[in-house]
């Protein structure tokens, strides 16, 4: 798994701003965004990258925004999520029949 490290170093940095309670010049953060959004769009989707976007809530943030036409607001897979609400559901109506 290889990791483009200007891709980390541009995670890392906006992390460190988002979590800062100093003011951020608006045009450096533009500027931050702009070539960390490039980075995201030259890598490829691999272990590599999904590493980068579990280790910067940041970035990670910045690439479901990039591609929320295609997967909305969702990086993970949807059929565990589906299972996960089903499987709520049923808990649910076997609580209320017992109830």
């Amino acid at each position: 798994m290889s990791v483009n490290r200007n891709l980390v170093v541009l995670a890392r940095v906006l992390d460190r701003l988002e979590r800062s309670a100093q003011p951020v010049d608006p045009e450096q953060f533009r500027s931050l965004v702009g070539r960390l959004a490039a980075e995201l769009e030259a890598t490829p989707r691999d272990a590599g990258l999904d590493s980068v976007l579990e280790t910067f809530p940041a970035a990670a943030e910045l690439y479901e925004n990039l591609h929320y036409a295609h997967a909305g607001l969702c990086r993970s897979a949807l059929e565990p999520a589906l299972a996960a609400e089903l499987a709520a559901r049923a808990a649910i109506e076997s609580a209320r029949r017992t109830a």
